[in-house]
């Protein structure tokens, strides 16, 4: 029995490798779907948190989890031999930037070389991870093909950018539209069939590469968008005009325009990075992307501004930002999560930090901060209590995510001076002038 046909029936069994936010929702899609899934991962924390029916992830609960762990259909490993077992392999691994915001394909390689010395006849290999055109073919098919392995006729070898939006309660990896591309017509096919099994609709495209590049331009689209606000965000606050109200207005348009909103900088695991994938990459080919690369700067630029603007509003009230107190609202780079990769509060974090300022947080999202690839040194502070006397020794308490858990009414009783960097508090009732928008 070939592959497709056993995909077809069922019999598939699905390995997923590394069970992040990317990877946790793609085993749940096709153990839903009836499949067998084993689970890789390296950390064993996690291991024993799902072996034992538990998430470890705030918007995904434990109950289907728990169910597809006692009907048998999920189980987690950190033993790569049993790579044998499955008949296809989805790897969902960080593709971080360095020092110099380069790729950093360390995790993608890793575990490429963990894979392969286990693979056999008749598997699909696909890449999840975000990455620059080229990397499937340049990276992951010699290595495959070193065992002796020929794509496109031994193995299957496929590229399928996620599109996963944590904590979206409309959209979840089964229903957005899977893109995927083959090293070969034949690799194709079996991507689609392997996808097809759990996602609603897969979209074919010609080529690894052409769905390598389809991720880039879906996330450079926004980091040049939410660039473009953030910066028109600065010119309108030096005119005394509110971009809030202005996007809103615009917005009202039915045709020709998408509505981006400002913030304190960008956060998650795709924006702030995937971009300079491509930049790195078409520098190969002598092509200066200086779009992208203005947008991220900009970006980059925002968490500087907003510690600029809680400056000036403490000066307002003769207060000096040296040894006041400030009090961080939301630590996850997006709203209603608990994800906190990339957040633009870990810039924050340190930018008030050199300026001589006192930080805490406050997330019921992240009761704790855990390690970071960036921020260690951030390790184990927990959030702060929300009480009024908490809330009111601080000097200043700066808005960086919106989380719908927060009470904001208390929030504009208790606060001192607040900064708000999302329009959080448009609509609450709130005395005097003590917030600014930033």
């Amino acid at each position: 029995m070939n592959t497709i046909e056993k995909i077809t029936n069922k019999s598939a069994v699905i390995g997923v490798v590394g069970l992040g936010y990317v990877g946790l929702p793609l085993v749940l899609g096709y153990t839903g779907k009836g499949y067998k899934v084993i689970g890789f991962d390296v950390d064993q924390t996690k291991i024993d948190s799902l072996n034992a029916g538990e998430s470890y992830i705030d918007h995904i609960p434990s109950e289907p989890i728990s169910a597809s762990i006692k009907d048998g259909l999920f189980e987690v490993t950190a033993d790569f031999s049993r790579i044998a077992d499955v008949d296809a392999i989805i790897m969902c691994v960080p593709t971080p930037l360095d020092e110099h915001y380069e790729p950093d394909l360390s995790y993608v390689v890793n575990t490429v070389d963990s894979v392969v010395p286990n693979m056999r006849s008749g598997q699909i290999i696909s890449l999840e991870s975000t990455t620059y055109p080229g990397t499937t073919e340049e990276e992951i098919r010699p290595r495959v093909e070193a065992q002796g392995l020929v794509i496109g006729e031994d193995v299957f070898l496929v590229y399928s950018p996620e599109r996963e939006d944590p904590g979206n309660p409309e959209f979840s990896s089964m229903n957005i539209p899977k893109v995927v591309g083959g090293s070969t017509p034949a690799c194709a096919q079996h991507g689609e069939a392997l996808y097809g099994a759990a996602v609603e609709k897969v979209v074919p495209v010609a080529s690894t590469q052409v769905a390598e590049f389809t991720k880039l331009l879906e996330n450079i689209y926004r980091s040049v968008n939410i660039g473009l606000v953030n910066e028109l965000k600065i010119a309108a606050d030096k005119m005394g005009i509110d971009i809030w109200e202005v996007i809103d207005a615009a917005a009202t348009k039915p045709f020709g325009f998408k509505a981006f909103y400002p913030g304190p900088g960008l956060g998650g695991h795709c924006i702030p990075i995937d971009p300079f994938y491509l930049t790195w990459k078409a520098r190969e080919y002598g092509v200066h992307t200086r779009f992208i690369e203005l947008a991220g700067e900009i970006n980059r630029g925002m968490p500087q501004y907003v510690v600029t603007r809680t400056s000036e509003a403490l000066n307002s009230v003769k207060k000096p930002l040296n040894g006041s107190k400030v009090l961080i609202m939301g630590l996850a780079y997006k709203a209603d999560v608990d994800d906190m990769r990339e957040s633009p509060a870990f810039e924050l974090f340190d930018l008030f930090k050199e300026q001589g300022a006192v930080v805490d947080y406050y997330d019921p999202h992240i009761p704790e901060i855990t390690p970071t690839r960036e921020h260690a040194a951030w390790m184990g502070k927990k959030s702060t209590d929300w009480d009024e006397n908490t809330i009111r020794s601080y000097d200043v308490i700066v808005i960086s995510t919106h989380h719908q858990a927060f009470n904001l009414a208390q929030l504009a009783e208790w606060g001192q001076l607040i900064i708000d960097t999302r329009n959080a508090m448009k609509g609450v009732d709130v005395s005097g002038d003590k917030v600014i928008k930033a």
